[in-house]
């Protein structure tokens, strides 16, 4: 009896080895790839940081990130990314609730104009919104042909601008898993609350609210980790008055030709970035927002 153990406890052993051997096969071309086009540019790009200009190993370029012209691009760059993350809590919430609450026929339809900003690149849009915005656009001239305004105003060329393009292109990344999110709630339990005595509001923020954030916190990850790095968007609607720290690295190669300093400037927003999703791991636990 304890032969026939062994025997099978061998047989055992050696297909799981063989399953692991097959599993490596399977996945070492992948692993391959992504160390090639992924670790292998990282790697470039950390070692070239600390190369300074005369070509010797040194730390020049990171202390150069503690002047001034290169804290405001980093405080710019937060404060924009955070404001576009606000802006589509406030917009998508009710949107995806909306959504969430319509027969699905309705919903998928709808969805679509959800959508409909992917099937456009982002040059396009940005384009779009300058002609909406700019002194001679249509904003201005609708408002001066009603009488509202005697004099155009400045819509494009600024801050404002570039949040407003930004959040008309991250949008639809918060209002996706929120909607799907929502989706899945139950919504008799909102009822039952209703039916037990509770007001409408009360369930909705007691319930619902509580049900759909890991939803909204995987929407507000995505959003603001995107909009850290955005370039396109506000170089053309900012007009040169909003530096976020994309354009100071590309302005930091094209004009002074110092890829050191554009380097360290992709190092400190790569390893920022993932500090902050660290930090969100911690406190929310990511792993179970995105996994239903």
């Amino acid at each position: 009896m304890s032969t026939a153990t062994a025997m099978n406890a061998d047989e055992l052993a050696r297909g799981q080895r063989r399953e692991r051997a097959q599993f490596i096969g399977l996945s070492l071309p992948a692993t391959l790839l992504i160390l090639i086009i992924v670790f292998l540019p990282l790697f470039w790009l950390s070692s070239l940081s600390f190369i300074d200009r005369g070509g010797e190993l040194s730390t020049e370029n990171y202390q150069r990130l503690a002047g001034d012209l290169y804290i405001e691009a980093f405080v710019v760059t937060f404060q924009i990314s955070a404001a576009v993350t606000a802006l589509c809590v406030l917009l998508g919430y009710p949107l995806a609730y909306w959504l969430s609450r319509k027969p699905q026929h309705t919903a998928n339809l709808l969805l679509i104009c959800v959508l409909l900003p992917f099937w456009t690149a982002v040059l396009v849009r940005t384009y779009a919104w300058l002609v909406l915005l700019q002194r001679n656009g249509l904003i201005n001239n609708t408002l001066l042909s009603l009488g509202i305004i005697d004099a155009p105003l400045q819509l494009a060329h600024n801050l404002t601008a570039s949040i407003i393009g930004m959040v008309h292109i991250m949008l639809p990344f918060l209002v996706l898993p929120l909607y799907a999110t929502m989706k899945s709630i139950d919504g008799d339990l909102v009822r039952a609350a209703v039916g037990l005595g509770s007001s409408p509001t009360e369930a909705f923020w007691r319930i619902f609210v509580p049900m759909s954030l890991p939803g909204l916190f995987a929407g507000v990850v995505l959003v603001f980790i995107m909009s850290l790095g955005f370039y396109v968007t506000p170089a053309l609607l900012g007009g040169g008055r909003v530096q976020m720290l994309a354009q100071r690295i590309e302005s930091t190669i094209t004009i002074f030709s110092n890829w050191g300093a554009a380097s360290a400037l992709g190092v400190v927003l790569l390893l920022m970035a993932l500090a902050l999703v660290a930090l969100l791991h911690r406190v929310f636990g990511l792993d179970k927002l995105f996994v239903r």
